[in-house]
Order: structure tokens, then sequence, then C-alpha cells
């Protein structure tokens, strides 16, 4: 999870790279969000990402598993780029 630790909590992202989180919701070019943070489980290899997204506090769940979404993790700054305010 090399690219997680690089995002800035209150920044906002912009995804650049459509992917689907680990309970298969589509994350789809265009889509911003603000950062506020992370929890990881490490028993299940699981992430959490919490964001407000228009106005709204949100949560979505990866896991850092080969057949999950390892690669997303690994490389999400592939997936989002930060907007300069």
């Amino acid at each position: 999870m090399k690219d997680i630790p690089k995002l800035k909590k209150g920044e906002t992202y912009r995804v650049v790279k459509e992917f689907a989180d680990y309970d298969k919701i589509i994350h789809r070019v265009g889509k911003t969000s603000i950062f506020e943070g992370t929890n990881f489980v490490p028993y299940h290899s699981g992430l959490s990402l919490f964001v407000i997204e228009n106005g709204q506090n949100m949560m979505y769940r990866f896991q850092a598993e080969p057949e999950q979404q390892q690669e997303i993790l690994e490389n999400f700054m592939d997936y989002v780029e930060l907007i300069k305010m």
C-alpha cells in the first residue's frame, strides 16, 4: 500500500482512472472527494478509506490481497490526482 500514505488529509482528489472497491462500488473518472483518513485491519488485509463526498461522510472498503484490490492500493496515485486549490 505504498501510495496510500501519500494521500493528505483535507485535500481534494479526483478519480482519473476508473476502479472498483471491495463492495464493487465503481469509482468513475471525474468523481471528487476530500480525503479524511484510513483504517487498516491487518487480520483481513482490509483498508477502509474515509472521505467526504457532496458534504457526506463516506467509507469505502478495500482488501490488500492479490485477488482483490492490492494492485489499486499499491498504485492508488495512478487512479486519483490531487486537485490544487
